[in-house]
């Protein structure tokens, strides 16, 4: 199976994650996501692709998970940009639609996982039921849920569905890389006010965002719970931090083609009987018929 790529931001395996210990700003000198960067980034993740395309034995799923207005959409539209978009695809999980409800949480999840031979990327995922569900138990109460739901275990029990189905995908081809985008909040705060400010921002502002602040430690409980139980070597958790947004970026991109390059993609090889066609094919060419 896949393992994770070495990162200082790797989350560990053993459960000692503290997100009081994860920091938001930069903690080393690695240059930000623009300019030369970016496209020698680019350059490599775009061949990269096509090789994951090519081999068709392998999926991609990337899963970002941050609190608001901390660069999750244009972290994937940055690091992703140039990329063959016939090989890619993301979707974003908001509020589950009723058909969503009427099947268990990890349902419309599952119905988009990438192919074999793409990149799927997750903006959300099914990870929002043990955040802020978890943060928010009353939402259980929509749900439809055989019974009356036991606070003291659905989340270790929805961790648990999370973790072992991972693992299955793992098991079975595809590479999982997820990444907390670890804003602070004052720079949440400030980012807020300058979708206020700025006209071509307005569009971005929520005011429930704002409401959703009063509850910023239950939702730091909530992630750190969520990574320690689900960060394993074959689906590892990045805590990336996110005040510095081309820093981030530039990070984000380097575990992504780290991961790839060490699951030894390669081209297909021609069979013996391919090859005998390849050359029956060149002498009909060549012939000018």
């Amino acid at each position: 199976m896949f393992e994770a790529p070495d990162s200082r931001y790797l989350v560990p395996f053993d459960g000692t994650f503290r997100v009081a210990g994860a920091s938001t700003t930069p903690q080393t000198d690695g240059p930000p996501h623009k300019g030369k960067h970016r496209r020698k980034s680019t350059d490599k993740l775009r061949k990269l692709q096509r090789v994951l395309a090519a081999g068709d034995r392998r999926a991609v799923l990337l899963v970002f998970q941050a609190m608001d207005a901390a660069g999750k959409d244009s972290t994937i539209r940055s690091v992703m940009r140039g990329i063959d978009p016939s090989g890619c695809q993301v979707f974003s999980f908001k509020k589950p639609s009723n058909l969503e409800l009427d099947h268990d949480f990890l349902w419309r999840t599952t119905c988009r996982l990438p192919e074999r031979g793409r990149i799927g990327i997750f903006n959300r995922s099914q990870y929002e039921e043990v955040l802020v569900v978890r943060v928010h138990p009353e939402i259980l109460g929509h749900q439809k849920l055989p019974g009356e739901p036991n606070l003291d275990t659905i989340w270790d029990e929805r961790l648990t569905s999370i973790r072992q189905q991972e693992e299955h995908l793992a098991r079975n081809g595809t590479v999982i890389i997820k990444f907390w985008l670890n804003v602070s909040r004052d720079e949440q705060k400030r980012r807020f006010l300058a979708r206020l400010d700025e006209a071509d921002k307005n569009w971005k502002f929520e005011p429930k965002d704002v409401a959703e602040r009063r509850h910023w430690d239950a939702y730091m409980r909530a992630y750190e719970k969520a990574l320690n139980a689900t960060s394993r070597p074959w689906a590892p958790w990045y805590a990336i931090p996110a005040d510095d947004k081309p820093y981030m970026r530039a990070r984000v991109a380097e575990i992504i083609i780290d991961s790839l390059q060490g699951i030894g993609l390669r081209y297909p090889e021609p069979s013996q009987e391919d090859r005998g066609k390849f050359a029956l094919a060149r002498r009909e060419l060549e012939s000018g018929e």
